[in-house]
C-alpha cells in the first residue's frame, strides 16, 4: 500500500512514516521541505501520484483566527488533488472534543477541517487525539514566571506522540471509518496537577497556582477533552514517559 503523509517530516508525521515503512508499506513524506505547499497546491499532484491513502497531519503555523483560512485552503486543495489522483482513503489527525470548544480559534479551525473532509468526495477517517505529553513544557510556559506557574483545573487525558502516530498508522492501513476514532492516554489528570508532576520531575520547585482564568485551556468547559466511553486507550503512562524523556 502506498501512503502519502502530508506533514510527514514533523513530530507525528515522521513517526507515522517510519511505522508504515516498518510495516511493509510505501510511505512517502510530503512537506514544504520536500516541495509540497498545501496552500498553493504546488507539488501535491506529484506527491499523491499512485497513493492509495493520504494521511494529513500538517498543522497551521498559528493558533489564531488565521488558522481557519489555513485549514479551509489546505483541506480544499488536498481533497481536490486526492480526487484527481484516485486516492481511496483520506485520513486526518484532529483533537478530542474539538467541536466542544468554540471559544478557541484553533479548535474552530480544526472543526472546519473535519467538516470539509466529511463533505468531500473521498472515503475518510478522522483520528481525534488528546494533548501530547511533548507539549506540556509549552503549556507551562504560557502562564509562568520566575515565581510560579498558573494553570486551570481543566481535566485532561494526554498521551505520547508515539502513541498518536501508532493510532494514525493503524487507521491509515485499515478500511475508511467514515467517522471518528478517539484516542487518549491511560490516565486522567487535572491540568494543574499535571503541572505539579511535570515540575517535580524536572527538579523545578516553583509552585503551581490553580487559576481557572490562566492560559488557553481556561476556555474549556467541563471534561470535553477527556476521551469518553468509546475511547481507544494508549499504553504509555505520563510518569513512564517522563523517565524516558530524562
Amino acid at each position: 500500500m502506498k501512503v502519502t503523509v502530508i506533514g510527514g517530516t514533523g513530530l507525528i508525521g515522521s513517526q507515522v512514516v517510519r511505522m508504515l515503512t516498518d510495516g511493509g508499506h510505501e510511505a512517502v513524506p510530503a512537506a514544504l521541505s520536500t516541495g509540497v505547499d498545501l496552500l498553493t497546491g504546488k507539488g501535491l499532484d506529484e506527491a499523491l501520484q499512485g497513493a492509495d491513502v493520504v494521511v494529513n497531519v500538517a498543522n497551521s503555523p498559528t493558533f489564531d483566527e488565521a488558522s481557519l483560512d489555513f485549514f479551509r485552503t489546505s483541506m480544499g486543495n488536498l481533497l481536490a488533488a486526492g480526487e484527481r489522483a484516485g486516492v481511496g482513503h483520506q485520513v486526518i489527525l484532529s483533537i478530542v472534543g474539538v467541536d466542544q470548544v468554540p471559544a478557541l480559534d484553533y479548535y474552530r479551525a480544526k472543526t472546519l477541517q473535519e467538516e470539509l473532509l466529511k463533505q468531500g468526495p473521498t472515503p475518510y477517517s478522522i483520528v481525534r487525539a488528546t494533548q501530547f505529553y511533548e507539549f506540556m513544557n509549552a503549556v507551562l510556559s504560557w502562564t509562568s514566571d520566575a515565581e510560579a506557574v498558573r494553570l486551570p483545573a481543566t481535566p485532561v487525558q494526554p498521551m505520547a506522540a508515539a502513541d498518536v502516530a501508532a493510532a494514525v498508522a493503524a487507521v491509515a492501513t485499515g478500511s475508511p471509518l467514515g467517522g471518528i476514532r478517539n484516542v487518549a492516554g491511560p490516565d486522567v489528570f487535572r491540568l494543574d496537577e499535571l503541572g505539579k508532576v511535570t515540575l517535580a520531575a524536572q527538579g523545578d520547585d516553583r509552585p503551581v497556582v490553580t487559576d481557572d482564568q490562566a492560559g488557553m485551556f481556561a476556555a474549556v468547559d467541563g471534561d470535553v477533552l477527556i476521551g469518553g466511553p468509546d475511547v481507544h486507550l494508549a499504553p504509555t503512562r505520563y510518569q513512564d514517559w517522563l523517565k524516558q524523556a530524562r
